[in-house]
């Protein structure tokens, strides 16, 4: 049991790494972050870790600095609703979006395209992407 208490937990692991997402899209520092609520950068890594526990004031201050509700933060969440295996795929696929928008290409990417107001425009964006994925598959 001790070692358990010692392993974060998958939601607060969920939870971090959806406030490391959205303060990377904004292109905000956990210094600034930190500043905002006013505590240091090392309790925002701890968060985003999931190391320590967001309270829910805390989660509730997060949320607004970072202009989110406070679900965005629990979206895609695993839990005992999607059954064993289901839930750790959809962990892997939240994994693989966060890795994405931390890359540099991908907050690159990210930040111009949200730029694109004509969603015609936005949707011929994503049809090119498909396209040179789906070129590079048959490479």
């Amino acid at each position: 049991m001790i070692e358990n208490k010692k392993k974060p937990n998958p939601i607060d692991i969920h939870v971090g790494s959806r406030i490391r997402l959205r303060r990377t899209m904004l292109g905000m520092s956990q210094e600034k972050l930190g500043e905002s609520l006013g505590i240091t950068f090392q309790q925002i890594q701890k968060y985003e870790k999931g190391t320590n526990r967001v309270g829910a004031s805390r989660l509730q201050n997060i949320s607004s600095i970072l202009n989110v509700p406070v679900s965005f933060f629990f979206e895609d969440a695993p839990g005992d609703h999607t059954g064993g295996l289901t839930g750790m795929a959809e962990a892997s696929s939240s994994n693989y979006v966060v890795d994405f928008l931390s890359s540099s290409e991908g907050l690159q990417l990210n930040r111009a395209f949200v730029k694109i107001s004509d969603p015609k425009v936005r949707r011929k964006v994503v049809e090119l992407v498909k396209a040179l994925a789906a070129e590079a598959d048959t490479d």
